[in-house]
């Protein structure tokens, strides 16, 4: 049997529930450009509602505005859920630089902060609580 790789071991980066009060613009290489809501958001990548799927593992540059940042960065899809109206599409940027990354973080804390957006815990954090409380 395999074992899991060290980066699943590495705690996941807080992700803050926007609901779609953030657009987005996702330009693909061909040029191609289409809009979409931002449903959450962490420095590490997020969550699109858009309203037709990208095909997962291709190369993207998202650009919105959260707080005092406009990020612009490139990033991969990944695979799109269904959803009631439209699609979910997460992604993970790819070249979010050190600076970019540092001011999304302290933009997205002033959200948690100011209770405009709700932190979504890690599975782990969820299945330990469960079981915290049914003791």
């Amino acid at each position: 049997m395999a074992k899991a790789s060290s980066a699943g071991n590495t705690p996941r980066a807080p992700r803050v529930k926007l609901a779609g009060t953030v657009l987005s613009l996702v330009r693909l290489e061909s040029g191609r450009q289409t809009r979409g809501k931002l449903h959450q958001l962490s420095v590490t990548g997020g969550l699109l509602h858009l309203e037709t799927p990208l095909d997962e593992g291709i190369k993207v540059e998202v650009i919105f505005h959260v707080g005092e940042s406009t990020v612009r960065s490139k990033a991969r899809m990944l695979f799109p859920m269904w959803a009631t109206q439209g699609y979910l599409q997460p992604f993970e940027f790819s070249d979010l630089d050190d600076e970019d990354r540092c001011n999304l973080q302290v933009d997205l804390q002033r959200l948690l902060d100011c209770s405009a957006a709700v932190i979504v815990p890690p599975a782990a954090e969820v299945a330990e609580t469960s079981s915290g409380a049914n003791q």
